[in-house]
């Protein structure tokens, strides 16, 4: 179960997003959604019609994984929140947990990064957009196109991308969303017993966004930032933009698998094949201190 505040302005896209945010936690174990009851939080001075986008949004992402909305139920309120209370069937012969990860896999990340930094920095009510105007490049923006390049990415199911990684024999699975990525690898890598390293270079991102890491992170991120330091370890050569964008709070991130190194270049082709078109291999599982994560840069 998740859901949230608008973070786009598009009221159907949003509940598609809140969708596909909320199936991803079926996803991540490799499972099949099957039913849904909608979370509705709104403000009826909006009026049915917007609410009405919203709901047809999840219905449709719905739909697309295979899945059907049962009901739900809504509350008014000040503020729009919408999300979606999943049920869903795995076969617990082949279902993937964050507990599996071994030293020596490879880590796979399907989805770019970066979209909180996004969807905070395009809110024209957040204070945020007027304190980093200048800092959003000659014409006072994000790089064209990197908004709708987000928004693509967050209403893509991850269901492609469970599919082929239960067909790989994954070992472990977590999906990016408010902790950022580095949080939620630490999550895997404490209860599998193993360390990560990763390198910034090779993680999937929106391009353009180191500018803006920091102001695009106030908040959820900077909170990140904080809790990291525990047990992240920046190598020289990974400053404090790279560190920020890594911990980005995501909405409908991206999976993180944890694969045999022998099989990580056939998934990831497949992957590529299937149209998960960022996926990229980032990182590996080592014999550490469990939960620790070392970022190259």
């Amino acid at each position: 179960m998740d859901f949230f505040t608008p973070i786009v302005d598009d009221p159907y896209a949003f509940g598609q997003i809140a969708a596909a945010n909320a199936l991803s936690d079926c996803f991540t174990m490799g499972a099949q959604p099957v039913t849904g009851l909608n979370l509705v939080a709104f403000p009826c001075e909006l009026g049915l019609d917007v609410l009405g986008l919203i709901l047809r949004g999840g219905a449709d992402k719905m739909r697309e994984a295979g899945a059907v909305i049962l009901g739900g139920h809504s509350v008014d309120d000040t503020e729009p929140k919408y999300g979606i209370a999943v049920t869903g069937t795995v076969d617990p012969r082949r279902m993937i947990t964050n507990r599996g990860a071994r030293p020596g896999d490879k880590l796979i990340l399907t989805k770019k990064i970066g979209t909180g930094i996004v969807t905070n920095l395009t809110k024209a009510a957040n204070p945020l957009v007027k304190a980093a105007r200048g800092l959003f490049g000659r014409n006072g923006r994000l790089p064209e196109g990197v908004f709708e390049e987000a928004v693509a990415s967050m209403t893509a199911l991850n269901q492609k991308a469970s599919r082929l990684m239960v067909e790989a024999g994954a070992h472990a699975c977590t999906d990016v969303t408010g902790f950022g990525l580095l949080g939620h690898l630490h999550n895997v890598m404490e209860a599998s017993g193993a360390s990560a390293r990763i390198w910034f270079s090779r993680v999937p991102q929106f391009e353009g966004l180191l500018p803006h890491a920091i102001p695009g992170t106030a908040g959820g991120g900077e909170r990140n930032r904080e809790w990291t330091r525990a047990f992240a370890a920046y190598r020289p050569g990974v400053d404090e933009n790279m560190q920020a964008l890594l911990n980005d709070a995501q909405t409908s991130g991206g999976l993180v698998i944890a694969i045999e190194a022998a099989k990580a270049e056939g998934l990831l082709a497949r992957l590529h094949e299937a149209g998960v078109s960022a996926a990229a291999v980032f990182g590996e599982v080592a014999g550490g201190k469990a939960g620790t994560v070392e970022v190259e840069p």
